[in-house]
């Protein structure tokens, strides 16, 4: 039985279950990116995922009458990162914040689905959450599993080259067939390089940047109303300086 997850600045009358156990599937992650970022028409077998493997793992993230699947993932300074399906009889949506048990309040990064806003995360903050050390006993701790969970918040304007080589050798590793994994790749990272927007500043108001996308949630400073102190230590952990 999956352990409950209580999250006390989030949503009420809600029910979270711990759902890394469903990082073990690849058709969670070809789910997970279709349903996010993708086109969820596509066939699951050129992945190399079986079709009704790939059907019942999108029903059970989209099921109303289950509890809401949360995967976590620890970063530097006692942070974490969280994803949450979140399936209302009529909208489903997958959110995605970040939370300090002594922040009081959530984060928030954006959310795919019914009601989208984004993006949450640049390349620098989304591949150093994806590559920090381990500091919890919650959470997923292998870098390509979180790199992927988070990838749906990226949005950045100044994409390294090698962002489609990390990606796809992300998608390999969790066991979606490698060929198919590179031209999944290169059709992820391609839709950022195709865009000039968004761009990421840090300004005089926060040491956390701020994103120039009116549609990101950070487009003011994340977790808006911390103090100085931990403003500054969440910079640092998102960027590495921690």
């Amino acid at each position: 039985m999956a352990l409950t997850v209580h999250i006390p600045e989030y949503l009420e009358d809600c029910e979270l279950v711990a759902g890394e156990d469903l990082a073990r599937e690849p058709a969670f992650w070809l789910a997970h990116l279709m349903l996010t970022v993708g086109d969820p028409s596509e066939d699951p077998e050129r992945y190399g995922v079986d079709a009704s493997v790939y059907e019942e793992m999108v029903e059970r993230l989209s099921d109303p009458e289950e509890p809401w699947p949360v995967l976590r993932v620890p970063f530097e300074g006692g942070h974490t990162a969280y994803t949450v399906y979140t399936n209302f009889d009529d909208a489903n949506n997958v959110d995605f914040f970040v939370r300090h048990h002594e922040w009081g309040r959530l984060g928030y990064l954006g959310q795919c689905g019914a009601d989208e806003a984004g993006p949450g995360l640049s390349w620098t903050e989304l591949t150093t959450l994806a590559e920090a050390a381990q500091n919890s006993s919650e959470g997923l701790t292998d870098s390509s599993q979180r790199l992927l969970l988070l990838f749906p918040m990226l949005g950045d304007a100044e994409m390294p080259r090698e962002a489609r080589h990390m990606v796809a050798q992300a998608l390999a590793r969790c066991r979606i067939r490698s060929d198919a994994a590179d031209k999944l790749a290169t059709v992820l990272v391609g839709e950022q390089e195709a865009d000039s927007e968004p761009r990421w500043t840090v300004t005089t108001d926060s040491p956390i940047a701020v994103c120039s996308s009116p549609y990101s949630a950070r487009h003011i400073p994340l977790a808006l109303g911390i103090t100085p102190r931990q403003a500054q230590a969440l910079a640092d952990a998102l960027n590495g300086g921690g």
